[in-house]
């Protein structure tokens, strides 16, 4: 088994109050000044998925690509928050989606967190699931936040 003491230019936390990762990797993972977002999702700290509407006594589902964007950003606001640090501060953005026409909703909601002249690096790919079926998105992320 590796190392796994704590070192002071490279240690990662969970936030309280969210939900828990479904594997060993923290929320956020601060490593000199830069501070990686491991992929986040809408899934809820009581295991919900946010974004997702049961219609009828049959089980059939509804799912809003918006909702989900939304909660996954506020997601990675909040992590940040830990660290001092905002949205102002994240460099680079990969999301995944499972759906690329899902694509115009999701990018109408990251524009309310970012603009395209000051916003980070970003890459959208499509992927053929994520870790649970309700879930249309994930998003990982990189910030640069010199420590005080």
């Amino acid at each position: 088994m590796g190392d796994q003491r704590e070192h002071s230019n490279n240690r990662g936390k969970l936030v309280d109050g969210k939900a828990t990762p479904r594997g060993a990797y923290p929320h956020i993972k601060r490593v000199g000044d830069f501070l990686f977002i491991s992929g986040t999702s809408s899934r809820m700290p009581n295991n919900t998925i946010a974004g997702v509407r049961k219609v009828d006594e049959m089980g059939s589902m509804e799912f809003d690509i918006k909702e989900q964007t939304r909660v996954v950003l506020e997601n990675i606001q909040d992590y940040l928050a830990t660290e001092g640090a905002t949205m102002a501060d994240v460099v680079d953005v990969t999301t995944f989606l499972v759906n690329m026409n899902d694509f115009a909703g999701y990018n109408a909601v990251y524009g309310e967190f970012f603009k395209k002249e000051t916003g980070p690096a970003r890459t959208t790919v499509a992927v053929h699931q994520l870790p649970h079926p309700h879930l249309l998105i994930e998003i990982k992320a990189m910030a640069y936040k010199p420590r005080d």
